[in-house]
């Protein structure tokens, strides 16, 4: 376990902190002032330039090496956080992933819909509960104190594939927790908000450019080019400070105006 250094600055938990989308969360959240705590499933050798990168901000930083679909995980990770900072401000619930092998929901396997469920949805969610226990504790123990919750989904929530549909349940579940937290925790003013991004960069959709240029190329998005980690970075930094503090339950699509409806 780190050692204790109990923390003056909010402290967020970013989920797959360390590559993609999670990256640019926790590289803007940084730079707001955040000391981090970041998990993922690499070892920590192998997350040290990210790192280096969020130390560069002046933030202090902590690498769970964790997989949120376990509970173990999940506890330990919490046990770290609160041993490291004695705090947790921020929940940022972002780790996630595509099916294995995309297949059409007629030949789809129960072993992908069970993987992708369990650490799209299920992971994220009883990782919420853990942590808005801790944040209810903190608040009725200090009425100044502020906790935010974000979720990431995606566009996916409500734009069907065929070819992916684990997927795309993982994150319309993930639309509906937020608002159930949302209800939940707004007695203690605590907002929870949902971040839904588009066609973003990263290491996930990089099997599927040449589809996805293509796509942009013939008007898919609105703002002609792909979303970068960073947008959605900033969008996360914007909810952490409290820039809409009274807009709790509310959705923040980051993705160029793709969703917008067109005659």
């Amino acid at each position: 376990m780190p050692e204790t250094t109990v923390s003056t600055k909010p402290v967020a938990l970013v989920t797959g902190g360390a590559r993609g989308i999670g990256l640019g969360i926790s590289l803007r959240l940084a730079e707001a002032g955040f000391d981090l705590a970041v998990c993922g499933r690499r070892a920590a050798n192998d997350v040290a330039d990210p790192v280096a990168r969020m130390q560069a901000t002046g933030a202090s930083v902590l690498y769970c090496r964790a997989d949120v679909a376990d509970a173990g995980d999940r506890q330990a990770m919490l046990d770290a956080v609160r041993k490291r900072y004695g705090r947790l401000n921020v929940l940022v619930n972002n780790a996630g992933v595509a099916p294995a092998e995309r297949a059409d929901i007629t030949e789809a396997s129960e072993a992908s819909f069970e993987r992708v469920m369990k650490i799209n949805l299920q992971g994220p969610y009883f990782l919420t509960q853990a942590a808005a226990r801790w944040m209810i504790a903190q608040r009725q123990a200090d009425e100044a104190f502020r906790g935010c919750v974000l979720f990431v989904s995606s566009v996916s929530a409500t734009l069907a594939s065929v070819n992916r549909g684990e997927y795309c349940l993982s994150k319309a579940g993930l639309a509906m927790a937020v608002q159930l937290w949302a209800v939940r925790l707004a007695p203690l003013d605590i907002p929870v908000y949902e971040i839904r991004p588009g066609v973003i960069a990263t290491d996930m959709t990089a099997g599927v450019k040449d589809r996805y240029d293509a796509l942009i190329g013939d008007g898919l998005t609105l703002q002609g080019r792909w979303g970068r980690p960073d947008d959605v970075g900033r969008a996360a930094a914007m909810l952490a400070r409290g820039d809409l503090a009274y807009s709790t339950g509310q959705v923040i699509l980051v993705d160029g105006g793709m969703t917008v409806g067109r005659l």
